[in-house]
């Protein structure tokens, strides 16, 4: 079985991949299996830029094919914030609940013609030739002004996708997976590690 290691320490990622990804004959691994990984920081201006940094650093410091994310929340009302700094629009070392109470705080009066957002992920893999690949998920939807459901992370109790009744939170792993931002990134790169 081939090994791939996802840029990751954050579980309630690596456990969506690890489904995505069940029926390719791939072993996906985190960064908790390489202790001597340490932080790798992100800099870049864009997902890509960040999906690309740590995908490359991990692959130099494992010498396994590596695959990173980087996932934005995207709202046309804030200028397309959080969009890079999403895991850290509350400041360092924020929450789930502490991003999720300060984006509410934000869109506090917001009306709902205004509330429209975006879930967008970037998935960049380096497998041992080198080469980059890279494949995108983008999920339109609606910031709610109360928080639904107690599945997911992140912002998955305040988002509700486009067509669907039910956020992020209060859908089961396998409607998620079919449906969101990084099940589709997901969905195109296990076309590229079927043939890797």
């Amino acid at each position: 079985m081939k090994r791939i290691v996802l840029a990751t320490h954050n579980r309630d990622k690596a456990t969506e991949f690890q489904q995505i990804f069940a029926d390719l004959s791939v072993s996906v691994e985190t960064l908790d299996d390489y202790p001597n990984v340490g932080p790798i920081e992100e800099d870049a201006e864009t997902l890509e830029g960040n999906a690309l940094k740590k995908a490359r650093e991990v692959y130099r410091l494992t010498g396994v094919p590596s695959l990173a994310d980087d996932t934005g929340l995207e709202i046309g009302y804030l200028n397309d914030a959080p969009g890079v700094f999403s895991s850290r629009y509350a400041g360092a070392g924020a929450t789930y609940a502490d991003n999720v109470r300060k984006l509410l705080r934000d869109m506090r009066g917001v009306p709902p013609r205004r509330r429209g957002a975006r879930f967008r992920c970037v998935l960049a893999f380096v497998p041992a030739t080198g080469a980059v690949e890279l494949t995108e998920g983008i999920c339109a939807g609606t910031i709610l002004e109360q928080p639904r459901g107690d599945r997911g992370f992140g912002y998955d109790p305040i988002f509700l996708p486009l067509g669907h009744p039910m956020t992020y939170a209060e859908m089961d792993s396998t409607l998620k997976n079919s449906v969101s931002h990084r099940a589709q990134a997901a969905q195109a790169m296990k076309v590229i590690l079927s043939k890797y």
